[in-house]
């Protein structure tokens, strides 16, 4: 088997679905708008990511949550570049990380708290 997408819910899926195309590079594939604004992005290379706000359950406080806890990750070719961009969009950063073996992990969260993870890793986890 393999995962076809990861699904989170949210306050705000239309803006926070907004965001990440703008941002990010990515595309909604399908969105269903009634009852839960469904969005589902894809980065292309085969990763959805299913947003949604679903009303009978609660929508976690991402900000209160370590994001240790909960976190995704891209790749990226310059996380300092690509941090300060985020950044100037509404992020921000939490941690940035120089590994000994010369990756770099910077952890920030979106505009809504999300943790989310740039990463150059001096060898691909793929």
């Amino acid at each position: 088997m393999k995962i076809e997408h990861f699904a989170y819910n949210v306050a705000e899926p239309q803006a926070l679905a907004a965001w990440y195309v703008e941002h990010f590079g990515l595309s909604i594939v399908r969105h269903i708008p009634q009852p839960a604004q469904t969005h589902f992005l894809s980065d292309g290379a085969g990763t959805i990511i299913e947003i949604y706000c679903n009303p009978p359950d609660k929508v976690p406080n991402y900000r209160e949550l370590d994001p240790l806890q909960f976190h995704f990750a891209f790749v990226s070719a310059d996380p300092g570049a690509d941090s300060a961009r985020l950044c100037k969009a509404g992020a921000s950063i939490v941690v940035d990380q120089n590994l000994p073996d010369g990756s770099r992990l910077m952890m920030l969260r979106d505009p809504w708290g999300i943790a989310f993870q740039l990463c150059k890793r001096a060898k691909s986890l793929t």
